[in-house]
């Protein structure tokens, strides 16, 4: 075992014990003891498919998590924070992050993503997409691997590393060489850490809409911040679960979408950053549904992703 992996394990271990913190007891009973049981037993009722959740890092996947163990009754018993394959129909629903094209650094290989989408096209499991603005995902997670790799510490989000926005931008331009290489893939922001880095830019991009080509449901992360039952009832149709969805109440994400637009407004190097971006990947943030310029325009995009989608 390398050094690299047994500190990633032992952060782990810190965050799991924040997040035991932060629940009941029966929630903690739960969340120490499902994985053991899971190895030996693994549930069917009726006629349930696996269910995978998948977001890239970054897309909200955290509320999605929450708001899984929230509204659909007792199958939340089997709700797992994680990724992993199983070869025929369960009960079980992992949530978790997993690529399609390119190897990453936290997220499931994508050797792990195609057995999947084999076993959706069997009819075996049922996968649920959730993306949200790349370039709001984008700074999420540049805060978020900063913390890991200099100071060995996992945050649940922007808000709990900088008090309000004005405090992040202050920090980006200070520091924009480094977000710079985060976002271009350089290994050198991961400095000596063996094993694959985490995707650029560029590349977090293409695998948005290869997943949103690939998956049968693709959910907006902006959307549940509108209408969060409405999106959840479409889950809940995609998975064929016997639940009402106008009976329930639920929460929209604490995060305010499109926060990059208050980012470019104060932060000239990263407006500068937005327009630099190579044409391909430009067309590919529009095709899914997202616009580039302006408050007002990234705001009012509501349409669903022009992708074909067969």
């Amino acid at each position: 075992m390398g050094i690299e992996q047994l500190r990633y394990w032992i952060c782990q271990a810190k965050w799991h014990y924040v997040q035991l913190r932060r629940t009941n007891t029966e929630g903690r009973l739960r969340y120490l003891y499902a994985p053991v049981r899971d190895r030996f037993v693994l549930p069917r009722l009726g006629n349930d498919r696996t269910g995978y959740f998948i977001g890239l890092f970054g897309s909200g996947r955290l509320y999605l998590f929450q708001t899984l163990m929230q509204g659909i009754g007792k199958r939340a018993r089997y709700v797992r924070d994680g990724i992993r394959f199983l070869k025929g129909p369960t009960s079980m629903i992992y949530v978790g992050h997993a690529t399609i094209k390119y190897a990453s650094r936290a997220q499931a290989s994508p050797t792990v993503t195609h057995r999947i989408l084999q076993a959706v096209k069997s009819r075996w499991a049922d996968l649920i997409f959730v993306y949200r603005h790349p370039l709001d995902s984008l700074l999420s997670n540049w805060i978020w691997w900063r913390n890991y790799v200099r100071q060995d510490s996992m945050v649940r989000g922007i808000a709990e590393t900088h008090k309000d926005m004005d405090e992040l931008c202050a920090d980006l331009e200070k520091d924009f060489s480094d977000f710079q290489a985060f976002a271009e893939g350089d290994p050198a922001f991961f400095g000596s850490a063996t094993g694959p880095r985490f995707l650029s830019f560029r590349e977090y991009v293409e695998e948005t809409e290869l997943f949103i080509r690939s998956a049968p449901l693709s959910l907006r992360f902006e959307d549940f911040t509108i209408d969060p039952v409405k999106e959840f009832a479409k889950i809940i149709e995609v998975m064929s679960m016997d639940l009402d969805a106008s009976r329930l109440t639920l929460a929209p994400p604490e995060v305010k979408p499109y926060r990059y637009l208050d980012v470019e407004d104060k932060v000239p190097q990263f407006r500068d950053f937005i327009q630099r971006l190579d044409a391909e990947t430009a067309g590919r943030i529009e095709r899914i549904g997202y616009a580039l310029r302006g408050a007002a325009d990234a705001i009012s995009v509501v349409r669903e992703p022009t992708l074909g989608i067969p």
